[in-house]
């Protein structure tokens, strides 16, 4: 088996694990590791061979641009005292606790290589917590945090695993230095970030065509993550900032095709992309295996270490964390989201699961220093952290589940029905606002009038049925059943049609181009 097979491996599992995992309950970021440490223990199966310098520009942004169009910078914005405590002041505790660890326990290791290793075991996986915590029905607060912190703490982990690694490689090391490029990095990737935003967003209009617009998402993170790199700023926030930019004032609220056709291509690749970095985490055991070899007891003990350090130092960081968020919320009327309860800030420790950045950041550690040595103790930093990510993506992946149901947290299913029916509410009223303004310029007749109106108040009603009374819910149940009988039939209409079209492609003579044509215009139309 060759690398390209390899892929292509990972690729047909990363599908196949998803169902798998909606039939069994279990996240499929972690059965794609799985599936790695199988293909590692085969004997065919060949090392996985990516220099280095690909890993971060290669895997992170199109996973950091898939999870940010999930969130908004207004909900960022909203909870910045928690994201901050858990993305910025978890992150670097972390850090210098992992560090100090592995300095007493691995003989040599140089300060900087121990603050790099600190850096990248330090931020939890905002791909796999975010995937545990759709699949477990979470309350939408603690989603947010997680999602907060998971593309947060990026920034911050990269951003000192850099300063770190740069250190390591030189040998020199300037706290002041050190401050000022944490500074001007985050300025950059900003500037970066929002430029490439407001450029692209002015591009996809010019563009026009769905297709088109969804291949420049494609093209987007990858050119804001190279671009601010190239300036030496942080790539990590750039895409962050770009894909937030865009999320947030980049949206027209009449472009159905292109938006449907953006959210089914970005699941498709955030699906795949995510099954290889988590496949690659699996087969990374190969490396480790040859790298313990001979001292086991030795290695174990070093990784079991750092993963107890990890483990304890984010519970005791987030008791605190919490009640004091809990305090200043409720003394100076902060609106912010936070565990409201001891089980649900033991199920925010329990998801602190490590995964594709830590792997990522591991792997791209250079070979050599400045002067051609050989990295300082590479091979055990590189085990340690695959240690690390194995027991926190596995124990933690695998038994959350398992706790959530145990502590009984569950998403407040009521606060989520009363905000679906106020935006059902509004949505209806834009509707019928609408609709007066159109009766003041155009001469309208009664009876289409009243349909109208109708159709107004059955848009809110198809999405929160309880806006409507009981005897307006029952007519609209009448008229829905009618509805859906006539969408039953006029789909199969549409269906025969569409056989109709597709078998003219066979005919002797036609042109697929126009067949392909007319097949979308029905296609757009069973859509509607």
């Amino acid at each position: 088996m060759d690398q390209l097979a390899l892929l292509f491996m990972l690729l047909l599992g990363a599908v196949v694990t998803v169902p798998v995992g909606e039939r069994f309950g279990l996240p499929a970021p972690v059965l794609m590791t799985l599936l790695g440490i199988v293909l590692a223990l085969l004997e065919f199966v060949p090392d996985v061979d990516i220099p280095p310098e690909l890993i971060l520009p290669s895997l992170l942004p199109p996973l950091l641009y898939a999870a940010a169009r999930r969130t908004s910078w207004r909900q960022f914005a909203a909870n910045k005292r928690p994201i901050f405590f858990l993305a910025v002041a978890l992150v670097f505790v972390t850090t210098f606790a992992v560090a100090a660890a592995a300095q007493a326990i691995v003989p040599g290791l140089p300060l900087a290589a121990a603050v790099a290793l600190g850096a990248l075991v330090a931020p939890p996986d905002p791909v796999a917590a975010t995937a545990v915590a759709g699949q477990l029905s979470l309350p939408r607060r603690m989603v947010s945090i997680l999602e907060g912190e998971g593309l947060f703490n990026d920034v911050t982990a990269i951003v000192i695993y850099h300063v770190a690694i740069a250190a390591a490689v030189s040998g020199t090391f300037s706290p002041w230095g050190a401050g000022l490029d944490l500074v001007l990095s985050a300025v950059v990737a900003v500037a970066v970030g929002l430029a490439l935003g407001w450029a692209a967003g002015k591009l996809m209009d010019l563009l026009g065509d769905a297709t088109l617009q969804v291949g420049m998402t494609l093209l987007v993170p990858y050119a804001s993550y190279v671009l601010a790199e190239e300036l030496h700023g942080s790539g990590v926030l750039a895409v962050l900032t770009t894909a937030l930019f865009l999320a947030e004032y980049a949206t027209d609220a009449d472009a159905v095709l292109a938006r449907l056709s953006k959210a089914t291509f970005w699941e498709v690749v955030e699906t795949l992309v995510t099954g290889v970095a988590f496949g690659l985490i699996g087969l990374e055991l190969h490396n480790a295996i040859r790298t313990a070899s001979g001292r086991w007891g030795e290695m174990l003990g070093w990784a079991g270490t750092i993963v107890a350090v990890v483990v304890v130092v984010r519970l005791a960081w987030l008791i605190p964390a919490s009640w004091l968020t809990k305090r200043l919320h409720e003394t100076r009327d902060y609106d912010e989201e936070f565990p409201v309860s001891w089980r649900e800030t033991v199920v925010m420790w329990w998801a602190g699961m490590r995964g594709v950045a830590s792997v990522a950041l591991a792997l791209a550690i250079p070979l050599t220093m400045d002067d051609g040595s050989p990295f300082p103790d590479r091979d055990e930093i590189v085990f340690i952290a695959f240690g690390v990510i194995m027991a926190t993506l596995l124990l933690q992946g695998l038994t959350l589940p398992w706790l959530v149901k145990k502590l009984g947290v569950r998403a407040d299913i009521s606060i989520e029905k009363a905000f679906e029916k106020e935006l059902a509410i509004r949505a209806t009223k834009a509707a019928k606002r609408r609709l007066r303004e159109i009766e003041q310029v155009e001469d309208l007749p009664e009876e289409v009038s009243e349909q109208l109106l109708r159709r107004a108040f059955d848009i809110g009603v198809r999405i929160s049925p309880d806006m409507a009374d009981e005897e307006r819910r029952e007519a609209y149940a009448q008229r829905a059943r009618r509805m859906k009988r006539m969408l039953r039939i006029q789909g199969e209409m549409m269906s025969a049609a569409r056989h109709e079209v597709l078998s003219a492609r066979r005919e002797p003579g036609a042109d697929p181009e126009i067949v392909d044509r007319v097949l979308r215009h029905l296609d757009v139309r069973s859509l509607r």
